[in-house]
């Protein structure tokens, strides 16, 4: 819920241009917080929240049980450089990394990008 983000996180996904139905991924989710506001404001899209810990991803998964259990949210351990889209998975509409105000993410623009062209990936 909104009122369990810090003012920071809340004020990034404020500005989020988040529409219903849209495919999120966040970069460097952390326990996960944003990764379940942003599927909550998606309604029927889907959030993949990446992170290279698995303490992280632990975390995540264990407050995330009714986003996960509802489809709107699945979890990976895998470092952002090492990304890459599965077989069959579909790319996404946007990307987000909010772990910290001191890094950019850059996604090079390559055939097998995970997103769609957005500005934002």
């Amino acid at each position: 819920m909104a009122n369990d983000l810090s003012p920071r996180l809340l004020a990034i996904i404020n500005a989020l241009p988040l529409r219903p139905g849209m495919r999120v991924l966040e970069i460097g989710c952390g326990p996960g917080a944003a990764a379940r506001e942003i599927a909550r404001r998606i309604g029927g899209g889907h959030v993949l929240a990446i992170d290279r810990s698995a303490k992280a991803i632990a975390q995540a998964g264990a407050a995330s049980r009714a986003e996960i259990a509802a489809g709107r949210l699945s979890l990976r351990q895998v470092a952002i450089e090492d990304f890459e889209l599965e077989a069959d998975e579909k790319r996404f509409d946007i990307a987000v990394g909010c772990a910290s105000a001191r890094w950019t993410v850059v996604i090079p623009k390559r055939e097998k990008s995970p997103c769609n062209g957005s500005a934002l990936c």
